[in-house]
C-alpha cells in the first residue's frame, strides 16, 4: 500500500509546499484509492510541520507545486517519490497518481480553464 499526501489550496495543488493549511492523503494500491481520503487541516502553514507529518504518516508519494530544495532533498532521503511544480485540481492529480502517469512540471489539462484564487 502506499499513501499519496497533496498540500491544497481550495480544488487545486497549492502553489507552494511550505504555505499550505489544508492537506489531502490518499491510500493507494494498484491503481485503486484504498477507504476515504483524508483531509487534515493545519493550524497555520508550516514547513518543517508538513515534513514531519509525511513522515509520520509514512507518505509515498507527494505532489506539489513549488518546494524549496532543502525539503525536496530531505523528503527525497526519506525515500518519497516527489511529483513536484505540478499545477491542476487535485483530482486529476490523484488519477494522474493512480495511473502511473504523472511527472514533475505536469500542467494538467482541466486547470487551462480554471480559475485560482488567493
Amino acid at each position: 500500500m502506499r499513501k499519496l499526501l497533496i498540500p491544497l489550496q481550495g480544488d487545486f495543488i497549492a502553489p507552494r509546499f511550505d504555505l499550505a493549511t489544508e492537506i489531502l492523503i490518499v491510500r493507494f494500491e494498484d491503481g485503486e484509492i484504498l477507504g476515504e481520503p483524508r483531509t487534515i487541516i493545519m493550524e497555520r502553514p508550516s514547513d518543517e510541520g508538513l515534513c514531519q507529518m509525511i513522515v509520520e504518516e509514512n507518505i509515498t508519494d507527494l505532489v506539489c507545486g513549488g518546494i524549496e530544495e532543502l525539503h525536496y532533498n530531505f523528503l527525497a532521503w526519506k525515500k518519497v517519490a516527489i511529483h513536484d511544480a505540478v499545477i491542476g485540481s487535485w483530482q486529476d492529480a490523484v488519477k494522474k497518481v493512480l495511473s502511473g502517469n504523472l511527472e514533475s512540471g505536469t500542467i494538467l489539462p482541466s486547470s487551462v480553464n480554471s480559475v485560482l484564487t488567493l
